[in-house]
């Protein structure tokens, strides 16, 4: 398996990326690794006992340009040839790599996906795919902010790859899927939402569960929640910065008094493993479904092993061969 790793993106770059990479290689033995971006800068942060360790397993390939955080994909696409992103996305597409991961600028990885690597036959748009938290684990949001107005027939189509993606990944046989709305019953919504739920449950091959509302994202209730980009951004950032605020809150009720610090230090194991599970870089790395390959984002933020996170996640969409995966339940479809 060889994944390549767009290694100027992001906040940090090189100074990131490279040491999560070398950690990637260590925890996946069978991983190969291809760093693309301005070889001079990479391999400052690479030693030579770990090129000698990983010597076969670790590649870099120069590009001499670097798309920015605030480029425009119009910009990007015109100005793509030679940048760390698009030599990265071109390895997918013809074959040397079998996962793209970059956590640089969004449109942009979204727009040169399209252009490199097309979509998949039945699908109009990619859209965007992350673990969220929940009381049952684990459950599956998209659209994450690719599509910010969505037909009913996207709506869909988002359905239908998140149910794929979360039986191959997350080995659930029959995947509950909610639609977001502003209320569970059916005379509720906009007509786009209440179209869309007539299609999915019109549609055999999904385990339809109906609306579900904001309050119900967390709760288990379905394992893959689908949504237009515009919602689901707005309801990851919303659930992310409340998960930081538990988190600040929890850390300061614990210092001060000596009583408060003595009981922060009983109960340091419970608060570790709370922090842990709703910590959103423990699940970095959001899909880009649709495309004739994979591609990970990670966030721009991402530290070392966050970033080691959206490497994870590709690794196992890989073994999972999510895109045919969702191919073959495409034509299914159309077959029916």
């Amino acid at each position: 398996m060889r994944i390549a790793i767009d290694a100027m993106g992001g906040d940090f770059g090189p100074r990131v990326v490279i040491p999560a990479s070398i950690d990637a290689l260590t925890r996946h033995p069978h991983l190969s690794l291809t760093l693309v971006g301005l070889s001079d800068e990479i391999s400052a942060y690479i030693s030579s006992a770990e090129r000698q360790q990983f010597a076969g397993r670790l590649t870099v390939l120069h590009a001499e340009k670097v798309i920015g955080n605030t480029d425009k994909p119009s910009h990007a696409l015109r100005q793509r040839k030679q940048t760390s992103m698009h030599e990265a996305l071109c390895l997918v597409a013809d074959g040397s790599a079998q996962a793209c991961v970059s956590a640089g600028n969004t449109g942009a990885l979204m727009a040169l996906s399209r252009f490199v690597l097309k979509m998949l036959p039945g699908i109009d748009r990619p859209a965007i795919i992350t673990a969220i938290p929940s009381r049952k684990g684990d459950s599956y949001m998209l659209d994450l902010g690719a599509n910010v107005d969505c037909s009913a027939e996207h709506l869909l189509q988002f359905a239908i790859m998140g149910s794929v993606m979360t039986q191959a990944v997350a080995g659930v046989a029959e995947p509950k899927v909610g639609l977001l709305n502003v209320g569970e019953e059916e005379i509720k919504g906009n007509e786009q939402v209440k179209l869309a739920s007539r299609l999915i449950k019109e549609h055999g091959g999904i385990n339809y569960a109906g609306f579900i509302e904001g309050d119900d994202i967390c709760a288990g209730k379905v394992d893959v929640v689908v949504c237009d980009g515009f919602v689901g951004n707005i309801a990851l950032k919303s659930s992310e910065g409340v998960a930081r605020l538990i988190g600040r809150q929890l850390k300061d009720g614990f210092t001060g008094s000596l009583f408060r610090r003595l009981l922060g230090w009983l109960v340091k194991p419970v608060l570790q493993d709370i922090a842990s599970y709703i910590d959103p870089g423990r699940r970095n790395g959001a899909s880009l479904l649709g495309l004739q390959g994979i591609v990970v984002k990670s966030h721009g933020g991402a530290d070392q092993q966050c970033f080691g996170y959206a490497i994870d996640q590709a690794v196992a969409e890989v073994s999972m061969d999510v895109p045919n995966c969702i191919n073959r339940q495409l034509e299914k479809i159309h077959s029916d």
